[in-house]
């Protein structure tokens, strides 16, 4: 909805004209800590995301993120730093950031004796609407999440995916400039997720904020703008997928060997086309190459004189799991559907 019809609502229906979102970033948090007894959860976070992004935080079970969410949308006070979101103190102007933003969280939080439609309803309600105009709104998202075919249905019917739709919807339903969205598309099977995916790009694309967190790293590299990635409750690195990508390394030359035997040999022969010795792993020889462009024909070139056959070969960029790795040392570990994170 646009801030005219914000306004003519608010006319229409007698409630007060809402909060206008100030200028500046989305979100802007400096030296956050909290901590639980001696857990230190978050560590002196930082954190910048301009307006009609979104924003990826990603990071290991137990890394803080879960935590910096609850204390930018007021559900946690920080023991020290500062934050605010729209414009909006987190600390001293709580009840009106809490106008601008909408939330789901890991689990879908809806009644589930409850229909959709109903479900929707009482949010609107909850936020000051008319029953008229909260029914109006509820059926204005169950159309556009194609949830309107279930309106009607009690919520423990829907299936994961429908759920969390209907959980996406109840945040959306006040319009907030800023969503977050903790593990959206945790326990969704794939076609859940992408059909997920698409609803938030077109959010975004409507000029929505988005505080993405999350462990899936096809995830992140397919929705940020930018990927902030925490560790031990501390930003470790920050930076687009792109900028993070190219701080791992050049391009990867992976080549498979018909004889695991040549690994050695393989090795000897492309050594020199690289800063970093070649390494030989899963019947591949891989190595980060210094030029993209020639490198297949060289290294094929260069097998083929000394008889070494090849099954397959390939260049490829770093991905987020290569980052993710060379940042906190381990690979990413999607969390288990019983565990919540700090």
């Amino acid at each position: 909805m646009t801030r005219a019809g914000q306004i003519r609502d608010a006319a229409e229906t007698g409630g007060a004209e809402p909060e206008v979102p100030r200028d500046g970033p989305a979100i802007t948090a400096g030296g956050l800590v909290k901590c639980f007894g001696d857990v230190r959860a978050i560590d002196g976070v930082d954190l910048e995301v301009e307006t009609g992004t979104i924003l990826g935080l990603l990071g290991p079970n137990g890394a803080g993120k879960t935590t910096v969410v609850r204390v930018l949308t007021t559900l946690l006070k920080p023991d020290s730093g500062a934050a605010t979101v729209a414009g909006f103190d987190v600390l001293s102007e709580g009840a009106a950031l809490r106008e601008q933003i909408g939330l789901a969280g890991q689990y879908a939080a809806v009644d589930e004796n409850l229909t959709g439609l109903e479900n929707l309803t009482m949010v609107g309600r909850l936020y000051g609407m008319t029953r008229s105009r909260a029914k109006m709104r509820a059926w204005e998202l169950l159309a556009r999440f194609d949830l309107a075919d279930a309106a009607k249905r009690p919520a423990r019917t829907y299936s994961g995916g429908m759920r969390r739709r209907l959980d996406l919807t109840a945040a959306l339903v006040a319009d907030p400039p800023m969503l977050f969205l903790d593990e959206p598309t945790t326990g969704l099977d794939p076609r859940s997720r992408i059909a997920l995916w698409e609803t938030i790009e077109s959010l975004v694309a409507d000029g929505t904020t988005v505080l993405l967190t999350t462990q899936y790293l096809d995830e992140a590299d397919r929705l940020a703008d930018r990927i902030a990635v925490i560790d031990h409750g501390k930003v470790i690195a920050d930076g687009t997928p792109d900028e993070l990508k190219d701080r791992v390394g050049g391009e990867k030359l992976e080549v498979r060997l018909s004889e695991p035997g040549d690994a050695d040999r393989a090795i000897e022969l492309l050594v020199s086309m690289t800063d970093e010795q070649p390494v030989f792993e899963d019947g591949s020889v891989k190595l980060t190459v210094r030029r993209r462009k020639g490198a297949i024909v060289e290294a094929v070139q260069r097998l083929n004189q000394a008889g070494i056959g090849i099954d397959d070969l390939g260049l490829r960029r770093p991905t987020l799991d290569d980052v993710f790795l060379a940042l906190t040392g381990h690979a990413a570990e999607v969390e288990d559907a019983g565990q919540v994170e700090v």
